[in-house]
């Protein structure tokens, strides 16, 4: 535990910082290669996997749960609290 207690030089402080700094930049460089080499991917699609049904009201048991845990409600919404941070 002695080391908690240890005081940083002010040239340890300078090499702490100048390795920090190249690593950072070694990262970066990395990173901005990776952005080169990755097309964009390309997507295209004629035909969706959601299908919407009007008219449908879903499951249920699910909604009746729902609105038994509701705290506020009135008929078919239920009331949400609005916060000011």
């Amino acid at each position: 535990m002695d080391f908690l207690w240890h005081k940083v030089s002010e040239k340890e402080k300078k090499e702490i910082k100048e390795q920090a700094k190249s690593i950072l930049d070694n990262f970066s460089s990395k990173l901005s290669e990776i952005n080169k080499n990755v097309a964009e991917p390309i997507i295209e699609k004629n035909e969706f996997e959601r299908i919407e049904e009007t008219g449908k009201c879903g499951d249920e048991d699910f909604r009746k749960i729902m609105f038994e845990n509701a705290p506020t409600k009135n008929n078919d919404f239920i009331i949400g609290e609005k916060k000011s941070w």
